[in-house]
């Protein structure tokens, strides 16, 4: 998405106070601003993880400070795995909702105590994806000529960094997940936490492993290959999106 923004200016994580640097492959670790048709945005140029270690509060804090600068949108990205087996290899899902089995152990951001500047000490996630943005996401992929292959389903959320087992992959599959991944979630829960609004899409980068002694094995340079695939189609309806939002 970098590339689609003008009048930019950037700073890297390592240099903005209380920000941690990505380890993790393929995420740069920069914080990029500009403007993307007409409106000014921020984009994280990477993101840190649970699973490199830090804690759910960590991982979400950039949130906040987009609070502080204004923010009211936040698209949230990520790759996932496909648990519903109609779905194919490059499909964008929009997120309608998601399963949060981290912070059903009491891994949240939120655990600990409230910060009432931002927002209240219990909260609702029964509506955390934006039911008006969804829509206006679907009928911009329609518009785009995207409908065949893109979806709207539930985001599971695992800690990673491992790839689920294939009994995971099959309770998560009865849990009613379509896809599942290692990040966003914790993003999510601060933002709707300070009122921010929540647009989600998962890129499709491979199908979970539903069989034993299938011989199938997931690797992360597979997801990375697959998910530069489906970046393209992402950004035209990210870019789309963010014109036609108000």
């Amino acid at each position: 998405m970098v590339k689609l923004l003008t009048d930019t200016d950037s700073f890297e994580f390592r240099d903005i106070p209380n920000f941690t640097t990505s380890t993790a492959p393929g995420h740069a670790g920069r914080l990029v601003f500009g403007s993307l048709q007409s409106k000014s945005v921020v984009l994280m140029q990477g993101r840190v993880h649970m699973y490199e270690g830090h804690s759910a509060k960590k991982v979400a804090f950039p949130v906040r400070v987009f609070k502080l600068l204004g923010v009211k949108t936040l698209i949230v990205t990520n790759a996932a795995g496909a648990i519903n087996r109609t779905y194919n290899v490059g499909d964008l899902m929009v997120i309608c909702d998601h399963i949060n089995l981290v912070g059903l152990a009491g891994l949240n951001p939120l655990v600990g105590v409230n910060d009432s500047r931002f927002g209240p000490r219990f909260l609702a996630m029964s509506s955390a994806y934006d039911k008006g943005l969804r829509s206006l996401g679907l009928k911009l992929a329609e518009e785009l000529g995207m409908k065949e292959f893109v979806r709207e389903g539930v985001y599971s959320f695992q800690c990673g960094p491992f790839f689920e087992t294939v009994a995971e992959s099959r309770l998560l599959n009865v849990l009613g997940a379509d896809v599942a991944g290692m990040s966003t979630v914790p993003e999510v829960l601060v933002a709707r936490h300070c009122g921010i609004r929540v647009f989600g899409v998962s890129v499709v980068t491979n199908r979970c492993v539903m069989e034993l002694d299938s011989g199938e094995e997931l690797s992360h340079e597979d997801v990375l290959t697959m998910g530069e695939k489906g970046s393209a189609d992402m950004q035209r309806l990210i870019s789309k999106f963010v014109d036609k939002i108000d």
